[in-house]
């Protein structure tokens, strides 16, 4: 079942929609289930609610899984750019035509000092690390593995598709190189073979190829993935599901 309810995003000051998946049977079972946090919940599981009208299917999926998890998908800022501004942790100067101050930093304290406590109070979680994972695509993929880095005392999971690289790579990997990870954490990397023009595809399965190597030298186990045909959309990212979900759960 999914649930759809509003929270306040404090340091935006802003209303938001979350779209929640329980296990139909959560209030009986008895059970608590791990959890994933997913960006862009609008497009995870109805495709009236998607932005280019197709889901990623994640209601059908997790209905006919074998393991059950709870996840939280909120959806992102609509208005303008706000989108870019929320999901990117760095400043940006001319990147697609714009400069702007990247707000992902006090997306993330938001997501676990307040939306993550909310979940596990109303909730039957499994809170830890080894038991909370954050994914996404594009500019969410980015943000999961940012998450990962910086967050690994609360997430112990990352799906990153379609990591939007482009935008901040050299810090990216400046940090990722820098930090001291929290191993036994896992990964999922992914690129598609048709995701854009054959420039940016080949810097994207470079970039995903170096993420994964430094990863996996700070105890990280990952599982790097190039979809072959894969595009940069809600269909082929679905199509990833079950390699993506198997693997970190």
């Amino acid at each position: 079942m999914v649930e759809k309810f509003s929270v306040h995003i404090t340091p935006f000051d802003l209303e938001r929609t979350v779209q929640l998946y329980l296990p139909d049977d959560w209030q009986t079972s008895g059970q608590k289930y791990p959890v994933l946090y997913m960006f862009d919940g609008h497009n995870l599981f109805f495709d009236q609610d998607a932005t280019y009208g197709k889901s990623w299917g994640l209601k059908e999926f997790l209905d006919g899984w074998d393991k059950k998890i709870i996840l939280v998908g909120v959806e992102c800022n609509k208005e303008g750019d706000g989108r870019l501004r929320e999901y990117c942790p760095y400043p940006q100067h001319g990147w697609l035509g714009r400069d702007f101050e990247g707000r992902g930093q006090e997306y993330m304290e938001w997501l676990c000092k307040e939306l993550k406590p909310l979940i596990d109070r109303q909730y039957p979680t499994l809170p830890g690390r080894s038991n909370t994972g954050i994914a996404g695509s594009s500019m969410g993929g980015l943000m999961s593995l940012w998450a990962l880095v910086h967050w690994g005392d609360v997430f112990g999971k990352a799906g990153c598709l379609s990591c939007a690289f482009q935008c901040c790579w050299e810090p990216l990997r400046a940090e990722m190189e820098q930090y001291v990870l929290r191993r036994g954490a896992r990964a999922y990397l992914s690129w598609g073979s048709r995701e854009s023009s054959p420039e940016t595809v080949e810097f994207l399965g470079a970039a995903t190829l170096e993420t994964a190597h430094i990863l996996s030298e700070r105890g990280v186990k990952v599982y790097p993935f190039m979809q072959v045909g894969g595009g940069h959309c809600e269909a082929d990212w679905e199509r990833q599901l079950p390699r993506m979900m198997n693997w970190l759960f």
